[in-house]
């Protein structure tokens, strides 16, 4: 069997390479694709054929794909968190710095020193008071949204000397284990907001995040702190901001999300969505996402879905697969095993799981499926999709 593969932006080699040409047609261009493979371009609006089944975003967030109308389609939607996590820990890490210590003012302040190199020597010795830092030792970073991205910076800061108070109420055990033993876990974000010098923002933009870094939680840190955000533009309330820093409250914002009301403002460093903006982030992102969509079309598994409950199932030996996405409603596994008994497949093995209004099921039985038995499991009600492999 031949698996096509469209891609939607140039996608690293490494990461098409886990794709083999042998049983993968893979192209910019085709018409009936079983799957996308996509990273910045934008899928809202735009005829998804009805021949796909899957699509993968090399990359964490998924704003450009319309995750809710493809899971009403049974389209799982994968993404590839933590594949970019070191590239934003650094420049989180940088940030830190570049706010601690009026990196870029001081930067740009000696690039306008002009005259002879003795001048600018005088110039630059008599001109440096006004750009006097601070260390980070000792200073508590707040960390909000401790996935991968999270744990990395929290883990990072901590080496550094810093202190850590990290929130996260949705924390997995996997992050739990990573997270280094001295950080400190708030109980709200009212308390990481009162304990923090600096706050760095790691969780996806939602109704329920956005402005979530707001004026009532400026005026919470303590005099002279420093927001960062290299998550989602939109979860920073930048007017909020621009008030605490015009206060002398906050005393600088560190984003990677331009803005006409940012730019030019002495106490704002403004990158241009650099977060992932690596080499080794692209390829890391590329060959999780064509791994993740493989796994996925080949067998039906699932790891790292935005919108359907992670799948592992070793497959039984000898064993036809049957993979059936689904709305969540009572009976829908009794509906299957029971059209399966009628057809005398007996169930070697057998996964159901779900997640909010979506399920998906996975069941090995032995012998062949027919496509009268396909049509009629695709004919209950809630069934999305039927997929034999």
């Amino acid at each position: 069997m031949t698996y096509r593969v469209q891609t939607l932006n140039a996608i690293s080699r490494l990461g098409l390479d886990r794709l083999p040409k042998e049983t993968y047609d893979v192209s910019s261009e085709m018409a009936d694709p079983d799957a996308i493979l996509v990273r910045s371009a934008d899928l809202h609006g735009i005829r998804i054929p009805a021949s796909v089944q899957a699509v993968a975003r090399a990359g964490a967030g998924t704003n450009n794909i319309p995750v809710s109308e493809l899971s009403s389609r049974g389209v799982v939607v994968f993404n590839t968190p933590g594949a970019n996590a070191n590239a934003v820990k650094e420049l989180v890490l940088a940030g830190m710095l570049l706010a601690a210590r009026n990196i870029v003012p001081a930067a740009t302040f000696a690039a306008s020193v002009e005259g002879s190199d003795d001048e600018i020597n005088v110039a630059v010795e008599k001109g440096k008071k006004g750009y006097v830092g601070f260390e980070l030792p000792g200073r508590t970073l707040g960390v909000i949204g401790l996935g991968a991205i999270g744990v990395q910076v929290s883990n990072a800061a901590m080496a550094l000397g810093m202190k850590v108070l990290g929130y996260d109420p949705a924390i997995s055990i996997r992050h739990a284990w990573l997270l280094g033993s001295a950080a400190t876990q708030a109980s709200s974000l009212d308390e990481l907001f009162v304990g923090s010098d600096f706050v760095t923002v790691h969780v996806p933009l939602l109704e329920a995040t956005r402005g979530l870094v707001n004026a009532a939680r400026l005026a919470q840190m303590k005099p002279g702190g420093v927001v960062l955000n290299f998550a989602r533009g939109g979860i920073v309330d930048e007017a909020a901001v621009l008030e605490a820093l015009a206060s002398g409250h906050l005393y600088a914002y560190v984003c990677d999300f331009p803005s006409n009301a940012l730019k030019g403002h002495p106490r704002v460093v403004a990158l241009p969505h650099l977060g992932a903006s690596t080499g080794e982030a692209e390829e890391n992102c590329a060959v999780m996402a064509a791994d993740q969509l493989r796994l996925y079309l080949e067998t039906g598994e699932i790891m790292n879905s935005v919108n359907f409950p992670e799948a592992r199932l070793r497959r039984a030996e000898g064993t036809t697969r049957v993979a059936i996405t689904n709305s969540n409603v009572p009976n829908m596994v009794g509906r299957i095993s029971t059209l399966l008994a009628e057809h005398g497949l007996n169930i070697a093995d057998l996964l159901n799981s779900s997640r909010g209004e979506y399920a998906y099921t996975l069941i090995d039985v032995e012998g062949s499926v027919a496509d009268e038995l396909v049509a009629e499991i695709r004919a209950i009600e809630g069934v999305l999709t039927v997929r034999v492999l």
